[in-house]
């Protein structure tokens, strides 16, 4: 049964004590401590009021080099249409990112940006920027830590724009020696993109070996 956070000197559970739809714990706040033991105990946070915390059964993981490119979006990237940068914009990214989930009330609201873009601040949250013309037409931001990129979420205004973020993504992460990026919860996109569907217990193993490397992100 999920645990009730009572305060922040309350650590959060194992991920392995997760009920069968993956929830760990209710409450507490998005603090930066508390984000980074989520994140390092395979752990993440999915809505703000109230907070809860969830290491879902399967778990989606995309190792670093082997993201799937196909044909039509190596020919996207060639064509020189968008610029990409990393971490030039991490307020507008996530800004961007949690506009479409407004009206449906999912999880990227006011207190998530504030967290995360605290994060960035302490150069644990990074972002990667897709812009056509100057104008930012997609992008993706996560958190970085030891050999692990856990991705959160991803936009895009025009074709292929996320994905060619994803892809800068994936060749930073290369040269930057690091095991894998963790996409949460699998869905289609990730699968088309090459994530492997893992069961927890894999992925907690895969993060704690992630865990060991002293890589930097930047």
């Amino acid at each position: 049964m999920p645990i009730l956070l009572s305060s922040e000197t309350v650590p959060l559970p194992d991920a392995v004590t997760a009920d069968q739809d993956g929830l760990v714990a209710v409450g507490g706040n998005l603090t930066c401590r508390r984000l980074q033991e989520a994140y390092s105990k395979g752990i993440f946070p999915w809505t703000e009021d109230p907070v809860t915390w969830w290491s879902p059964p399967e778990r989606a993981v995309i190792p670093v080099g082997e993201l799937h490119i196909s044909n039509s979006l190596r020919k996207r990237i060639r064509s020189g249409i968008y610029q990409t940068s990393i971490d030039t914009d991490f307020e507008q990214v996530i800004h961007h990112c949690a506009h479409p989930h407004h009206d449906d009330g999912t999880w990227i609201g006011e207190t998530f940006i504030q967290a995360y873009t605290e994060l960035h601040r302490q150069g644990i949250a990074h972002s990667v920027e897709c812009r056509e013309k100057g104008k930012l037409v997609g992008g993706l931001y996560g958190l970085a830590i030891g050999g692990m990129f856990a991705g959160e979420s991803m936009f895009y205004h025009r074709p292929d724009a996320s994905k060619v973020a994803l892809v800068t993504l994936d060749a930073h992460l290369q040269q930057q020696g690091f095991n894998f990026i963790d996409s949460q919860v699998p869905n289609d996109f990730t699968t088309q993109m090459g994530a492997r569907t893992v069961p927890r217990q894999n992925y907690l193993q895969q993060l704690e070996m992630a865990l060991r490397r002293n890589t930097v992100f930047s």
